[in-house]
This record gives structure tokens, C-alpha cells and sequence, in this order.
């Protein structure tokens, strides 16, 4: 299921957002233009962000391409959109509590093909916000449109990315992670 260079992104995502809570991953296609491959992905991360902080990514910063500069953009935008249109009337008190909210991160790589640079690998995870679950499959989907993208992205559920990381563990010689 994932090519060599979908499982480097996805270590490199796992450097970010522990496997233990990655709710899910979409993985958008990659685009090839100038001898530089870039890609991206939403990452779904259990909890919420405390507070307004921004979650800084310890991987170096990458300049985003106009694709992914449209992918953050749109995400941002659809984030927004239906948080709103999610948002509960005043509730009464007997009413269900809200449903639970995720971290959905922005992660980009850029990996150059061509040139003196080769083989130069460069990402970052970006916490975008915090949703419901509900509202980030409408987010996926509005970023898929919006791009233009005609293949649906590749959905990643948490427990393939933790069966991930124990086979890789396996391999190594190393016991799963609990």
C-alpha cells in the first residue's frame, strides 16, 4: 500500500504526531513539477490543541509550492466553514455532550529528483486546528475538489499506521509498541 516515498513521509509525520494517537491520515497525490516532488497529507491527532498555541513542528520548515499553499488554504477554509455549520444551538442541559474534538495537522514533503541537490528531503507538520471527525472528512473532501485532484486521497486509519510502526519494529529486531 504505501511506496517508498509515502512510508519516508509517514516516518516523517511519526516524528511529529505519536502512532499512538493518529486517528487517521489522508494522503493527497503527489505532484512532480521541475525536478521536485512535493506531497501532502491531513493528519488526524486525538485530543485538542491547548488553548490558541500553535503546534511548531521540530522537522525543518519548507517553503510550500502553490499546491500546498492551496491545500493549507482550502483546509483553513473548510476548517472554518464547518466548525460553523457544526456549531450546537444553546444547548439545553439534558442535551448529549459535544462530540469529540481532533488536531488535524497540514503535512507536507518536498523531495528533490533532480540536480545538484538530489535526493534532498525536507517536511513539515502543521497543527491547523481542532474539529470533530465529521468535520474532517468534509475538510478532505474540500480539498480534493478545490485542488483538482481527480484520485481520491489515500485514507490511512490509526490502526494501519500502529500495525506500521510494529511491523517496522519487528523488522528491526525490536519489540511492537505497546
Amino acid at each position: 500500500m504505501l511506496t517508498e516515498t509515502r512510508e519516508r513521509f509517514l516516518l516523517a509525520i511519526l516524528t511529529q504526531v505519536p502512532a499512538e494517537r493518529v486517528t487517521e491520515i489522508h494522503f493527497f497525490s503527489p505532484i512532480k513539477q521541475g525536478g521536485v516532488e512535493s506531497g501532502v497529507a491531513v493528519v488526524v491527532e486525538r485530543g485538542e490543541i491547548e488553548g490558541n498555541a500553535e503546534i511548531v513542528p521540530e522537522s525543518e520548515s519548507i517553503a510550500p509550492d502553490a499546491m500546498q499553499e492551496d491545500v493549507q488554504e482550502v483546509v483553513q477554509e473548510e476548517l472554518a466553514v464547518m466548525d460553523h455549520e457544526s456549531e450546537p444551538a444553546l444547548a439545553a442541559p439534558d442535551s448529549a455532550p459535544p462530540s469529540p474534538r481532533y488536531v488535524v495537522h497540514t503535512a507536507r514533503y518536498r523531495l528533490t529528483l533532480k540536480g545538484i541537490d538530489r535526493g534532498k528531503w525536507e517536511t513539515s507538520v502543521f497543527a491547523e486546528a481542532d474539529a470533530p471527525l465529521i468535520t474532517v472528512d468534509a475538510v478532505v473532501r474540500g480539498v480534493q475538489r478545490r485542488s483538482g485532484d481527480v484520485d481520491d486521497a489515500v485514507r490511512m486509519e490509526g490502526d494501519e499506521v500502529r500495525a506500521f510502526v510494529d511491523a517496522r519494529a519487528a523488522a528491526a529486531g525490536r519489540a511492537p509498541a505497546a
